[in-house]
Parts: C-alpha cells; structure tokens; sequence
C-alpha cells in the first residue's frame, strides 16, 4: 500500500513541475510604425514554441511567451532580425534591412522624425 501512495505522490508531483513550461521575456526591436509591429509579431509568432508576441511601437519593447522546451530567445531573435528588424543583441544584415517598406526604415533619421509625430 505505501508503495502504492509513494508511486502516485510521484506521479502528480510530475504533472504539476512538467506543466511549468512557458516562459515570459521582453526584447528591444527596433521598428517605427505599424506596419513594423506587424512584421515583428509575425516573425515571432512564427517561431515553433511562441504563443504570444506583442510589440509596443513607443517603447520598442516586444513582450513574449514561449515554450522553453520548444524554442528559446536566441531564435526568437533570429527569426525577427531575419525580416530585417534590429534586437539589442543582434543587427538585421543590410540585405535584410532593404527588405522592409520605405515608411518602415527605422535606421533613417528622417524616417524616424516622420514617425515622432
């Protein structure tokens, strides 16, 4: 009998820590208008293991959830630079770049003061 009950203490002491698996993390990207937030979230998204990316416009700041046994932020990261956008630990390459809108050239000064207002 007590094997019985040190087995199913076990076996719900598993479920319970196993269901513990998505993790939370924000990461600067750097985008100017909606049209970024959108390319942003989509690569994100787009990512096997995330299940919520949302990309704040003012701030920059792009809030996750992700599955950690799935993916983790270096893809994450990988996956937006790919579509051109800039993270804090990585540089979209200049082909990448060129792939974006005009209206969404966030390296370009004066496409950034045509968004400040």
């Amino acid at each position: 009998m007590k094997k019985v009950i040190v087995l199913v203490t076990l076996l719900i002491a598993t479920t319970v820590f196993a269901q513990d698996k998505n993790a939370k993390a924000s990461l600067e990207v750097d985008g100017v208008c909606m049209m970024c937030k959108e390319r942003i979230e989509k690569a994100a998204i787009r990512t096997k293991g995330v299940k919520s990316a949302i990309w704040n416009v003012e701030t920059h700041e792009l809030k996750l959830i992700y599955d950690e046994r799935k993916t983790n932020l270096d893809t994450i990261r990988k996956q937006i630079v790919a579509v051109g956008h800039d993270t804090k630990e990585l540089k979209a390459t200049e082909e990448a770049y060129n792939t974006v809108h005009a209206c969404c050239r966030y390296r370009d000064i004066d496409v950034q003061n045509d968004h400040k207002n």
